[in-house]
């Protein structure tokens, strides 16, 4: 177990810059607690005023979690959640950067990932690539994906990229431990076509076989696959359904592996997400967010070929 407590270790004075000074929130669940607590045991080498809290099990992820768990967030110099479903876009993760706190989501994960894949990634070669499409993103006005003879477009005009490099050392910041992607809000209503997601998805882990999607006016309408039934159920009949996310991989050592933590970093896939978006500049506000792998697509940037 020392070198699990080891590499707790290093996440939280490397990717978080943790301080004696500065309190930390273990968040966790019934699932996850025991990853958990190595967490915590090592937190406790470094501050003493660090936490551990097993909240209510979500359902989804980007599902709000109780107001007793936003609060205690709000008042964390930094928050870690190790949670089973992914706090990332939610309200109670905006509403605790917006006080001032650093957020870490490492939503899923499993021992095997602390020791291999993309947490051991070289951290210089993400932030290029991540600030290279964050670039890229900012630029651009209209993108298309094309794969296995089906299209989708959409709009991101105005809209502005993030990049999640898995170093969150400043005040406000945020994102996912292991990270390595660019990602931005489309314009919610803009996107029209079909993508075929052969990756994976958040909630249901690698595919057996391709999943088609067919998108009208930024609102998913059919999901064509054996898979489907259950994606269109998680994403409920509301505003789960409609366009919420636009991200690229860039983690070189991610592994596809089944958990959308470290399948939406793999490098060569994109990512399309359905559901809330408001966190991270989006108008669309849902209890849901669910992200969709497609490996090896040919995007283009307003006409040009960028993947």
């Amino acid at each position: 177990m020392q070198h699990l407590h080891d590499i707790a270790l290093t996440i939280l004075k490397g990717n978080l810059n943790v301080q004696s000074s500065e309190t930390l929130l273990i968040l966790t669940d019934i699932h996850k607690q025991d990853i958990a607590k190595i967490f915590y045991e090592a937190g406790l080498t470094i501050t003493a005023k660090t936490m551990f809290m097993v909240m209510p099990l979500l359902e989804k992820s980007g599902q709000e979690p109780i107001i007793a768990v936003s609060t205690l967030m709000a008042n964390a110099d930094v928050t870690l959640c190790i949670t089973s479903h992914s706090l990332t876009h939610t309200a109670a993760r905006k509403n605790a950067c917006e006080h001032g706190g650093r957020v870490a989501t490492m939503p899923g994960v499993t021992l095997e990932m602390l020791e291999q894949g993309a947490l051991h990634a070289n951290a210089q070669e993400i932030e290029e690539l991540v600030g290279k499409y964050v670039q890229l993103l900012d630029a651009a006005n209209d993108i298309r994906i094309v794969k296995g003879g089906h299209e989708l477009t959409f709009s991101v005009e105005k809209r502005v990229g993030i990049p999640s490099t898995g170093i969150i050392r400043q005040a406000g910041e945020h994102g996912n431990i292991p990270s390595g992607e660019s990602y931005i809000a489309p314009i919610e209503t803009s996107a029209n076509g079909e993508i075929l997601v052969d990756g994976s998805i958040a909630n249901i882990g690698v595919l057996k076989e391709p999943l088609l999607l067919k998108i009208k006016n930024g609102r998913l309408e059919e999901a064509i696959g054996p898979d489907g039934p259950q994606l269109l159920q998680l994403l409920g009949e509301g505003n789960g359904r409609l366009i919420a996310e636009f991200g690229i991989g860039a983690n070189k050592s991610a592994i596809l592996c089944g958990n959308v933590l470290e399948d939406e970093k793999v490098y060569g896939t994109i990512h399309i997400a359905f559901g809330s978006n408001v966190p991270f500049g989006g108008a669309n506000a849902a209890d849901v967010h669910i992200d969709c792998v497609v490996k090896s697509p040919v995007v283009y940037f307003d006409g040009k070929q960028v993947i």
